[in-house]
């Protein structure tokens, strides 16, 4: 079976013959990531400038940084920001090439959105104003919205338009929440977010994709409305903050989890007790013999904190083992970076 096979079964719940796997440290993906470029057009008009005109600001820790100068500041001027150009055809020239050698590999191909509603919001227009409009100001905000979801329909049409049912899935991102509860109100979520998710989730559908979301924090109301939404996966990465047990008895079946090992409270531990009650339990909650469970890496270990690199080769192995027993195979054996002796 070839890995978009493997992921297809295992997000629709048809029984995989192993878990699903993203781990390229490890030289091991089913999926491959169909990435657009800049515009050709795109001048920023100074360092840590996006094609949103949102800018971004890193400190000595390494990690993606975060939006520090937001483009609006006015609500009011919203038809003067920039958005990114997803009709230039320039973004696109470096794609075919790639989802050729995705498809000559077998590989399970993904289209992404960065920010995809939400985090956009606030990127452009500021956290406090976002979340103090939506009840001050509703129709400005509504506007806000409405605007980045025209845009993020236009990517989505540009990437079906090229190159149709070859790329399997939409990737996007939104983060919901603290360590504690989300930003916003279930209600609030449903009544505001939830129809123009939505609308951006039906379209990518209509065309052949599935879904995929990824969202920090205790997010599990918002999960909820994802499952409403028709979202296949969901990436989650704190499953302690969240409740692993909680979890898996309201969504197992329902939609299908993208995880690994708690990236707050188990990896920087380094402690291989606490990475084997992680795969325990995300067996015993998350996962099932039809599928529903995608082991996938969290790329940047200094970031969150982890100083023993073989804590991952660990945590790989006992859920090759997991793999196994539940499904009949085991994971692809992992190609272990060598250090650096010079």
């Amino acid at each position: 079976m070839k890995s978009k096979e493997i992921v297809k079964a295992a997000i629709y719940h048809q029984r995989p013959p192993r878990l699903p796997v993203r781990f390229g440290c490890f030289g091991v993906d089913d999926t491959a990531y169909l990435a657009a470029g800049s515009a050709a057009s795109f001048e920023p008009e100074y360092e840590g400038q996006d094609e949103w005109g949102c800018g971004w600001e890193h400190t000595e820790v390494k990690n993606m940084g975060q939006v520090k100068r937001h483009p609006i500041q006015d609500i009011a001027g919203l038809k003067s920001s920039v958005y990114p150009d997803y009709d230039d055809n320039s973004r696109y020239k470096d794609c075919p090439a790639a989802l050729t050698q995705a498809e000559q590999d077998g590989k399970y191909v993904m289209a992404g959105i960065f920010m995809v509603l939400f985090e956009r919001m606030h990127s452009l227009y500021g956290f406090e104003n976002v979340l103090s409009g939506l009840i001050a100001d509703r129709p400005a905000v509504a506007k806000l919205a409405d605007h980045i979801v025209e845009v993020h329909l236009c990517c989505v049409r540009n990437i079906q338009k090229r190159f149709g049912d070859r790329v399997h899935a939409f990737g996007v991102t939104d983060d919901w929440g603290t360590q504690q509860a989300a930003f916003v109100s279930f209600d609030l979520w449903m009544d505001f977010f939830f129809p123009r998710y939505k609308r951006l989730f039906d379209a990518m559908h209509a065309g052949g994709q599935d879904v995929w979301v990824h969202s920090c924090g205790k997010v599990n109301e918002i999960v909820e409305g994802y499952v409403r939404a028709g979202v296949n996966v969901v990436n989650l990465q704190q499953p302690r903050a969240l409740g692993i047990r909680e979890m898996g008895d309201r969504f197992r079946g329902r939609i299908s989890f993208e995880s690994l090992c708690d990236i707050q409270h188990t990896l920087p531990t380094d402690k291989r007790e606490e990475v084997d009650k992680d795969v325990e339990a995300l067996a015993q909650h998350w996962m099932s013999p039809a599928g529903g469970f995608v082991l996938s890496d969290y790329g940047d270990p200094e970031g969150i904190g982890v100083h023993d690199p073989s804590i991952k080769q660990y945590m790989y192995e006992r859920f090759s083992a997991v793999s196994e027993k539940l499904y009949g195979q085991p994971l692809p054996a992992p190609q272990i970076p060598q250090p650096d002796t010079t």
